[in-house]
């Protein structure tokens, strides 16, 4: 009843990673193409260049594949991966410092309904529609004023507001304590605040 070629769909990520280890070439292929979009996703959304986030992207992979015997199967898999697609991203923006980050909500997102439900939410959900034609002339400056956060603070805000991630996994991802990832969120929100006041007059 076995077969010689692995079912993939039935495998969790910690089967495939085994079987990574031992040398199949697909097991490699799967899992790029499990993470493929998500990574992309996540670092898209940290430096806003489709072509830059590609090539992070491969970096990511290139660099996980490399280093697969370090991953220890007690994480999400998921967990291990973002966390150097983060670092790749975070190394380019301190490099760098580009500050076009957009929240109007996930590049993948193909109609209104489900931009709004990927975008950030700054303090309380719209509820009116007049709400929601300020939110969108906020846009601008929410980029603006992400953009000058701290890379740091900038992907605890990502992962926690665009990717929804829990406080515990941002911690792994980021390999920060819990207490200082909720302390970056925090003050994160606060210089949003402090930056998109002036437009909330």
């Amino acid at each position: 009843m076995a077969s010689a070629r692995p079912e993939w769909g039935g495998l969790s990520d910690q089967d495939v990673v085994l079987r990574a280890r031992s040398g199949q070439e697909a097991a490699y292929r799967e899992l790029i193409r499990r993470y493929e979009r998500p990574v992309f996703a996540l670092v898209f959304r940290m430096v806003r260049d489709r072509e830059l986030a590609e090539d992070l992207a491969q970096e990511t992979f290139v660099k996980a594949l490399n280093a697969i015997d370090s991953y220890r199967p007690e994480f999400k898999f998921s967990s291990w991966i973002f966390k150097i697609a983060n670092n790749a991203a975070i190394d380019h923006l301190r490099r760098r410092e580009l500050d076009t980050l957009s929240l109007d909500g996930s590049p993948h997102a193909e109609t209104p309904e489900a931009m709004q439900a990927t975008a950030l939410q700054i303090g309380a959900r719209q509820e009116t529609p007049l709400d929601t034609v300020e939110a969108k002339e906020l846009g601008t400056a929410i980029e603006a004023a992400i953009g000058s956060l701290r890379p740091e603070y900038r992907s605890c805000i990502l992962l926690r507001h665009v990717e929804g991630r829990a406080y515990e996994e941002i911690a792994e991802i980021l390999n920060l304590p819990l207490g200082t990832v909720k302390t970056y969120i925090h003050r994160a929100r606060n210089e949003l605040r402090q930056s998109l006041a002036h437009l909330k007059e």
